[in-house]
């Protein structure tokens, strides 16, 4: 006879407990629950994020007695490639950063683009759009998504884009970046890092991503100006992929012997990163690639890469959903704007 293990169930939270979480009395715990006399929305707030961390069994009263007399922002994210830890973590910073909005209930909707053609974007801007009072996304700068973006702002709907730009002059600001910066600071980190003067190799995923095309430009620019002892060959587009990047640096290594830095622009760090290891060229190669991932931080702790600029991820989401909020609180600004946020520079020797 098959013996049956029995599992205890979990206590319940007592208001004792969670007055203890919260920091504050059970007086306030229960003038929270029942909605007797005010109580700052400060004070409400730590109660119901101690009770949802708790599991508490009246977690969403709380949240009805915290949120029920705010007002209602309801705002809408679109992302690239949900499969990359670097979206994942973004998406998870957006949660975090409307949840944490004070004077207002904010409900947070993050869908991911399937494809990044006009159509694709179009279509996913009209079905978010219907959930969303304004919207903030990712995406590549084609007439058809600034014709999108158009149309959604003459519906009072404010788009923000974010670490790349698009539809400019028609979307609320931009968020993210300063692309130019990044470009050039890659170039000076290859300058100083390389062995010697040699060739030099950028990818970008596409030159529609404006923000790819502009940190080429910075790129470039950089070694005209301070360092012409290097040549920048012609950008190779990877699409953004591993795959292909990967197949592109062997192919990069075999033909041009004298080749002594590599950057990524934008996606598919990964796949040099495996065509650097597979080679044995991992010391005669400087690197410098895009976000913190767990493949860019293995390969700075091997030396594979020789440095990583950053977003900083949360400080990108707190700043996203704070314009948005505001431009549905104060109307949209008359002048889109732009707001660059400093990026992070990772070596082996501070991750």
């Amino acid at each position: 006879m098959k013996e049956t293990i029995k599992i205890p169930a979990r206590p319940r939270v007592t208001i004792r407990a969670l007055a203890e979480a919260s920091g504050v009395s059970v007086a306030t715990v229960d003038r929270v629950l029942n909605g007797r006399l005010p109580v700052r929305e400060e004070t409400a707030r730590r109660v119901y994020e101690a009770a949802r961390q708790m599991g508490y069994h009246a977690t969403g009263l709380i949240r009805q007695r915290v949120f029920e007399d705010l007002p209602h922002h309801r705002l809408g994210f679109l992302l690239l490639k949900p499969e990359q830890a670097f979206y994942q973590a973004m998406a998870a910073a957006l949660r975090e950063a409307c949840e944490a909005v004070q004077g207002a209930r904010v409900t947070c909707t993050i869908d991911f683009l399937p494809a990044s053609t006009p159509a694709a974007v179009a279509e996913k801007l009209k079905v978010l759009a219907a959930r969303s009072q304004a919207i903030a996304l990712v995406a590549p700068d084609y007439p058809g998504v600034t014709a999108a973006v158009e149309e959604l702002r003459q519906r009072g709907i404010a788009v923000f884009s974010l670490l790349s730009d698009f539809a400019a002059g028609v979307r609320t600001g931009y968020v993210g970046l300063n692309n130019r910066k990044v470009g050039r600071t890659a170039a000076w980190l290859i300058a100083r890092a390389a062995p010697r003067p040699g060739k030099v190799a950028c990818f970008v995923g596409s030159h529609r991503f404006q923000g790819h095309e502009v940190r080429e430009i910075g790129f470039r620019s950089y070694f005209r100006e301070n360092a012409p002892q290097f040549e920048v060959l012609e950008a190779m587009i990877n699409l953004d992929t591993p795959e292909i990047t990967h197949e592109a640096t062997l192919a990069l290594m075999e033909q041009h012997t004298d080749l002594v830095g590599i950057y990524p622009c934008g996606g598919g760090m990964e796949g040099a990163i495996a065509a650097l290891r597979e080679a044995d060229r991992t010391r005669e190669i400087a690197v410098v690639v895009n976000e913190l991932t767990p493949d860019s931080r293995q390969a700075l702790v091997d030396e594979v890469v020789t440095a990583a600029i950053a977003t900083p991820v949360r400080a990108l989401a707190e700043q996203t959903v704070h314009l948005m909020v505001g431009a549905l609180q104060e109307g949209q600004p008359e002048a889109p704007g732009q707001s660059f946020l400093p990026f992070d520079l990772l070596i082996s020797e501070n991750i």
